[in-house]
């Protein structure tokens, strides 16, 4: 577990299901990402985290906001899995939050916690984030986080996450240098 001033970066547990499920339908959080989701496609996606932590020891952990223990999104750490692609096999970070705690910060102290654990644990000297280039929102974040623009590792992607049409995923890294 990794805590923050105002937040628990943990394992997943059964009673994060429902609000992961209302999260993933919610369309304004999932706006850039394919559009709202079903139940068992949550479910899916909560299991894969789970895998993750148990093979790997890091996921895209749940967040608890710690004054009242509410389950409110997720940030962590993956390996991105893109095959063919140039970020195929990197560490990605990735952050959702409920619509209600966007503007409050939590993305970005979650992201520096996530940094933090993976330099210290993890033999990477980089950290990437993906996300589709009409995503301000998240690239904005990304620039707050002093991640920087890497243009030549740029890919277009056509899955459920791009709503199934042709899409540029861009992509920023941040350094173990911290440049």
């Amino acid at each position: 577990m990794i805590v923050t001033e105002r937040l628990k970066l943990r394992p997943w547990r059964e009673s994060d299901r429902l609000p992961f499920r209302m999260l993933c339908a919610d369309k304004r959080v999932m706006e850039h990402l394919g559009g709202p989701r079903s139940a068992a496609d949550a479910d899916a996606a909560m299991e894969r985290m789970i895998k993750s932590e148990k093979e790997r020891g890091h996921c895209f952990w749940a967040v608890e906001r710690k004054s009242d223990f509410s389950f409110i999104g997720f940030c962590g750490l993956l390996v991105c899995e893109k095959p063919g692609t140039p970020v195929d096999g990197e560490i990605e970070i990735g952050w959702r939050f409920r619509h209600d705690c966007w503007g409050q910060g939590f993305a970005k102290e979650a992201a520096y916690a996530s940094f933090d654990w993976g330099f210290a644990n993890l033999d990477v000297e980089r950290i990437i984030a993906i996300t589709m280039s009409e995503n301000t929102r998240s690239w904005g974040l990304m620039d707050r986080l002093r991640m920087r623009r890497k243009p030549e590792l740029d890919f277009y992607e056509t899955s459920a996450t791009t709503g199934g049409k042709e899409t540029r995923i861009i992509t920023y890294s941040r350094s173990r240098a911290w440049d």
